[in-house]
């Protein structure tokens, strides 16, 4: 039996080819004509990144509402001076000259604001995570149906330049079937210090992690089999959530590994690789904004000059994506029903880390359940 020779022990790589990136569609979508009133309802801090981004995207945001009148009035002093403030969320949530609605507040106020605004025929864009039931979910998407409305979540990362770019290399089959995905994200997560945030219990996997348990989503769809997942707070941290977070995801045919580290202080990175059967797609960089991109396949290695930002194309996609599908007449990336399949990880990532053993994704139906 011939022995391998010290490169193959080493795992060297062979040097690839340099090849043009394929041009995928990765921007977000835009609606060609429809541009309806909008109104934003919670006028907090996350506002300011919506807002922003509608403005560069020429949204036509007519109000802006929140139960305190004066920060409604300074959103729309910085952003939409033409738009009316006010603190009547009911009134806006039906009035007629509004045809969708963009609800910012957190999911425990907010589901009774999806479904008023649904009932009243309006599109809606929920903030993320979208509910704290996935069986409550499913009544809202069926709602969203029955008024043949558009209900739409703020997964932002969606379309945040390499992410959209990965998940459109592997939906145009280029890497082959998925075979894994790992995502690291190291960062420091301490400025939740003294915020309502630092209240949340299992704040990474339900508040942050959501992002990449959707990005998982949108490559596996709902075949996760089991979630193992462990927590645990870093040595030094001085915030009560722990800021460590980890989660393996088996699905057929691959496996996942989502490792959050939010106790970096310094060396901030953020990486994702998706492997398949015919090629791996990478990103890796120091933030959410700055990414380098590869493809690399038998052909060589590919790196797409990606253009935008999460925090401004990320937004547009999420809006203009509910936009362009009323529009069309057809269901969003984002629509409310596929985004349960990324809740139904994050659900079961937490309740593992609870109970030491891997969960089934869908048998844990709420946040509560996660929790016990």
């Amino acid at each position: 039996m011939s022995e391998p020779d010290v490169d193959t022990y080493a795992l060297k790589t062979k040097a690839a080819a340099e090849i043009p990136a394929p041009d995928l569609p990765y921007k977000p979508p835009l609606p060609s004509e429809y541009r309806p009133g909008i109104a934003l309802v919670g006028a907090g801090g996350i506002s300011a990144a919506h807002l922003g981004a509608y403005k560069t995207a020429g949204f036509d945001v007519t109000v802006i509402c929140n139960r305190t009148l004066s920060k409604a009035e300074a959103r729309r002093d910085e952003y939409y001076p033409q738009a009316e403030a006010t603190d009547d969320i009911e009134r806006t949530l039906t009035r007629d000259d509004i045809e969708v609605v963009d609800l910012t507040p957190h999911p425990a106020e907010r589901f009774a604001m999806i479904e008023t605004a649904l009932r009243a025929g309006k599109h809606v864009l929920s903030q993320k995570p979208f509910v704290l039931d996935l069986d409550a979910g499913v009544r809202l998407a069926d709602l969203a149906d029955e008024n043949r409305v558009v209900l739409a979540v703020n997964q932002n990362g969606r379309w945040a330049p390499h992410f959209a770019w990965l998940r459109e290399a592997v939906g145009a089959g280029l890497i082959g079937d998925v075979q894994s995905c790992h995502q690291t994200v190291h960062w420091d997560h301490s400025w939740i210090r003294g915020t309502a945030f630092e209240q949340l219990d299992d704040l990474i996997f339900y508040d942050f992690a959501i992002h990449w348990f959707d990005f998982l989503a949108s490559l596996i769809g709902n075949r996760g089999t089991q979630v193992y997942a462990t927590t645990a707070s870093a040595a030094g941290q001085d915030v009560r959530p722990a800021l460590l977070a980890q989660a393996l995801v088996e699905f057929d045919g691959g496996q996942a590994a989502l490792i959050f580290d939010a106790a970096t202080r310094f060396g901030a990175e953020d990486r994702t690789v998706v492997t398949g059967s015919a090629g791996t797609v990478a990103s890796v960089g120091p933030d959410l904004n700055d990414q380098q991109v590869t493809m690399t396949t038998e052909h060589g290695r590919a790196r797409p000059e990606l253009e935008g930002t999460w925090f401004t194309e990320g937004f547009i996609g999420t809006m203009g994506a509910l936009l362009h599908a009323a529009e069309q007449g057809t269901s969003p990336i984002n629509n409310a029903r596929d985004n349960l399949d990324a809740l139904a990880l994050a659900f079961a990532a937490i309740a593992s880390a609870r109970r030491g053993k891997p969960i089934a994704p869908g048998t844990i139906r709420n946040l509560t359940d996660a929790q016990a």
